[in-house]
């Protein structure tokens, strides 16, 4: 069998995404053979050498991926050092651990991915694959054309330019409904492109990701992925570029 470099081999195992066992590999918790090692581009025989993460002993598992609708009040992590819940929590036990893709705000709602598929969850983070979500936002206040066209135009966060696509759901005098599309992942991103138009958010759920819709999938349930959504995925993600 072909060597294989470690942290692939530890993301196929299901233990994190290839970036997260680049850092367990850098803090000494991995050992292969019995020996701590913290190189990054080691390579190893998937048959023959023996790896363990901290104490444990790894194998690549059956890529699991699920869709979540995630409720307010969870944290997109598989532990918070808060003590509040966590969405991993909300996944039957016979699927094994699972990691989320990206992540959700606490108070935010919606289309979630979990998985122990490292390959997958590195192509749909990666900011050069620009794997567009969509969001039904409730904004405070009545949002006048000028400020849907700003946000349509793209508004500049950070030196960066964030290309968005708005549907206007409903105006009210207190509120304003959109549904939002966006091609990154960046942190509170929504929030923030809301804020600088001067219409808070009141409340945010993802409806989807990339071709992946939540459709009537119960708050709190989730699903496996189907071999033909994962493709789709994958070709998406190979192919999506901004608005």
């Amino acid at each position: 069998m072909p060597l294989e470099r470690l942290q692939k081999f530890l993301s196929r195992c299901g233990v994190a995404s290839r970036r997260q066992a680049e850092r367990l590999i850098r803090e000494g918790k991995v050992r292969v053979n019995g020996q701590v090692v913290t190189e990054l581009g080691l390579k190893i025989d998937p048959e023959r050498d023996r790896v363990q993460v901290e104490g444990r002993r790894v194998r690549p598992v059956t890529p699991v991926t699920l869709v979540l609708h995630k409720p307010s009040g969870y944290v997109s992590s598989t532990k918070d050092p808060q003590g509040r819940r966590v969405v991993t929590e909300l996944v039957p036990k016979h699927y094994g651990r699972l990691y989320p893709v990206g992540r959700l705000d606490y108070d935010a709602t919606g289309l979630m991915l979990l998985t122990n598929d490292g390959e997958l969850a590195q192509r749909l983070m990666h900011p050069k694959y620009q794997m567009p979500r969509t969001y039904r936002v409730t904004a405070k206040g009545f949002m006048a054309d000028e400020s849907l066209s700003r946000l349509a135009a793209g508004l500049t966060l950070n030196g960066r330019k964030v290309p968005a696509a708005v549907t206007l759901v409903k105006r009210q005098t207190d509120k304003t409904v959109l549904e939002l599309t966006v091609w990154e992942g960046r942190y509170h991103l929504v929030k923030r492109l809301l804020e600088k138009v001067g219409h808070p958010v009141m409340k945010l759920k993802r409806l989807a990701f990339g071709p992946l819709k939540l459709g009537r999938l119960p708050r709190g349930a989730c699903r496996p992925l189907t071999p033909r959504e994962r493709a789709e995925l994958l070709e998406a993600a190979r192919t999506s570029q901004p608005g």
